[in-house]
């Protein structure tokens, strides 16, 4: 028997429609099997769906736009009749789902955060599967998660969930791009993500989803770092969402990296956007990765962007490699104005005492 695990399940647009404008509901149907076989051998399911402003669409029966505002207003539209969908399909097999809507300022926010994080494991306690969307039609570029993949990279820390399943149009990660180079080969397993991978990602796979390989990429970074497994396949393989949790793996596979245990730590991971950046020097870094140290003044060398104390910062080499990301105790003037000095002259410099830490380890995360 299987160890029971939390799992997120994200279906793409391309995956719900197959390619059309519209649902897909047979399909549909054959994933809510597939979630429902999981959850008899007792594993979590939690889903992440795509296809609101598809549904919209398909529902309003007259050509509409593709900007911002037209999306939300389908959005507005096709989000009740998408759930709708869900709940029916669901119930087929006698079980209960539950909506949430979230944005990019539902993970920002620590409270909010956790807020929405103890209504997941609720519904999870309580045998519900979660689905889960972006809610587009409030949403603005400036608080959009920006995709359900990297949305479903913050599910899964949220759900603190075993491993994330991709689901998409295309068979997983290949060395070039198998729409137009027939010698592309099937990536079967990623360990470290570097630049030369993130080149073989390309924009926006179809013209119905806003998320291509380079947003499963980014997904993938981010959940695996959190001791998420990943795993990119294609949503209209034959029982793949099945096949995900044998040893005959579909599509590549992210190996999953440690986890830091803290809660705060992996809020870091999932949460706010970086404010700006602290350059750090060689020593710095042996300090931060080495020896669990916090970063001190001495080992800052410049400061890049817009930032005030409690801001999240990306901790930087000369050549632009991200070492980690914490909450700065000085904003960015007055980190400038310290660079490069002892501890103990932080003081006299300022004219005030913060402490002599610029970030403290418990506030810092590693990459």
């Amino acid at each position: 028997m299987q160890r029971a695990q939390v799992i997120v399940v994200k279906l793409g647009t391309s995956v719900l429609t197959g390619g059309t404008d519209k649902l897909d509901k047979a399909h549909m149907v054959e994933l809510v099997r597939q979630c429902c076989e999981l959850k008899k051998q007792g594993h979590q399911v939690v889903l992440v769906s795509s296809g609101a402003v598809a549904a919209g669409r398909e529902q309003l029966l007259k050509p509409c736009g593709r900007s911002l505002i037209d999306k939300q207003m389908l959005a507005a539209i096709g989000q009740g009749q998408l759930i709708h969908i869900w709940q029916s399909l669901f119930a087929l097999y006698g079980v209960n789902v539950g909506q949430m809507l979230l944005t990019r300022a539902d993970v920002d926010d620590r409270e909010r955060y956790l807020n929405a994080r103890d209504t997941l494991t609720a519904l999870l306690s309580y045998d519900v599967v979660p689905i889960i969307n972006e809610n587009d039609a409030v949403a603005t570029a400036e608080i959009k998660v920006g995709d359900n993949d990297n949305l479903s990279a913050l599910v899964a820390i949220l759900a603190n969930a075993d491993k994330l399943l991709l689901l998409t149009d295309q068979e997983g990660l290949f060395t070039s791009d198998p729409r137009t180079d027939v010698n592309a080969q099937l990536i079967d397993e990623v360990a470290h993500i570097d630049d030369e991978l993130r080149q073989l990602a390309g924009g926006s796979g179809t013209s119905l989803g806003t998320g291509g390989m380079a947003t499963k990429l980014q997904a993938a970074d981010i959940a695996r770092r959190a001791g998420v497994e990943v795993i990119i396949a294609k949503g209209a393989g034959k029982n793949v969402i099945l096949n995900c949790m044998s040893e005959q793996l579909p599509g590549t596979r992210f190996v999953k990296l440690t986890a830091p245990r803290d809660g705060r730590k992996k809020w870091l991971l999932a949460g706010p956007k970086s404010s700006g950046q602290i350059v750090i020097d060689d020593g710095a870094v042996n300090a931060l990765q080495q020896q669990g140290a916090s970063l001190l003044a001495k080992g800052v060398r410049g400061v890049r962007g817009q930032f005030e104390r409690g801001d999240l910062i990306d901790l930087v080499t000369s050549d632009q490699q991200l070492v980690a990301r914490g909450l700065v105790r000085f904003s960015k003037a007055e980190t400038d104005t310290i660079k490069g000095c002892h501890s103990s002259e932080i003081t006299k410099l300022l004219a005030f005492d913060c402490g002599s830490e610029v970030i403290h380890r418990d506030d810092l995360v590693l990459f």
